[in-house]
């Protein structure tokens, strides 16, 4: 029953209780009592919704910001991605495999905020020995979802 309860809340978090109970056949209080038990073991740890921030007038932007650091003895990786999680910009935090350690993902006003923050918090932690910054240019698809319903071809055909 759980996997069913999270699949769905994954696809749509406005469904409510009485929604899922009806989708997978239980009773209306079985399924509370369950998103309950998963909001408290942290199973579920919030919900949300996804905006496609480009078809309003508030303008940020987002970057990946690629970060190789120096493992804390005892501690491994968990205490560096602590400290980096409780900044109020940071949006997601990911321990990676592959050339870095650390993909971060940030909201600021404009580039230079995103840098400023890179070169000014990020960067100078005792940790870190190198970043790499992507900023994103255009969001197509996001936590599964297409943003934009383009289908024309953006391209010229090509004649013979």
């Amino acid at each position: 029953m759980r996997t069913q309860i999270l699949n769905l809340v994954e696809e749509n978090c406005k469904l409510t209780a009485k929604d899922i109970a009806a989708m997978i056949g239980e009773n209306e209080e079985a399924v509370a009592a369950e998103l309950t038990a998963m909001e408290q073991e942290h199973i579920i740890c919030g919900y949300t919704s996804i905006i496609d921030w480009d078809k309003t007038e508030n303008e940020f932007v987002t970057a990946l910001i690629e970060l190789k650091v120096t493992p804390q003895r005892g501690e491994g990786f968990d205490k560096i991605a602590e400290r980096i999680s409780n900044y109020p910009e940071v949006d997601t935090v990911y321990l990676m495999s592959g050339g870095y350690d650390f993909a971060v993902i940030i909201k600021g006003k404009t580039m230079k905020e995103v840098s400023l923050f890179v070169s000014g918090k990020l960067a100078p932690m005792e940790a870190v020995v190198g970043t790499a910054t992507h900023f994103v240019l255009k969001k197509y698809k996001e936590h599964g979802v297409k943003l934009t319903n383009n289908t024309k071809a953006e391209r010229l055909a090509i004649m013979p």
